[in-house]
């Protein structure tokens, strides 16, 4: 989330044209977005957005925590976002379709899967997935426990729209 960071100008036009494609303008809508990239680096950021236009990778799990230690609200289903690269170049816009609160330990082979990491193996999505909880909650003096809840928030691309 970028909360207090200003909106770059390539999310405002996106925003704009996925309210244009369907018949609202930011000043007709009630609709609202956040704007965000995925991870905590440069390289991953990049990568896994372009899973995201290709179809491959249709969610993303946070750790609750760093929602509440962010004061960030919770994503929940129908929630849009603006998708950015690391540079907050707009990339897509996505609709949550299914919000599930589970602890780390409880994160299934299934979600892991559509999470479309790596080889998509629930192996892979612990490995990878442990040392960025770890980054993630150390600037709060907080740590991953096996325990920790996960936002499962699993996504669709709604603009631009797939070709």
């Amino acid at each position: 989330m970028n909360a207090g960071f200003p909106t770059p100008r390539s999310v405002q036009d996106m925003w704009r044209s996925y309210l244009q494609s369907i018949g609202e303008t930011p000043e007709s809508t009630d609709r609202a977005y956040q704007w965000w990239h995925f991870c905590d680096n440069q390289a991953d950021a990049d990568a896994l957005v372009e899973l995201v236009l290709q179809g491959k990778k249709r969610a993303t799990a946070p750790s609750l925590w760093f929602f509440e230690e962010s004061q960030e609200p919770v994503p929940k289903a129908g929630d849009l976002d603006v998708v950015t690269d690391w540079s907050a170049t707009a990339r897509c816009v996505t609709r949550s379709t299914r919000v599930d609160i589970v602890p780390y330990l409880e994160v299934g082979a299934e979600f892991a899967a559509v999470e479309g990491e790596g080889d998509g193996s629930l192996e892979y999505w612990r490995r990878v997935h442990w040392p960025y909880y770890r980054r993630e909650l150390e600037p709060f003096g907080r740590r991953p426990e096996p325990d920790m809840p996960i936002i499962c928030q699993r996504f669709e691309v709604v603009f631009p729209p797939s070709s």
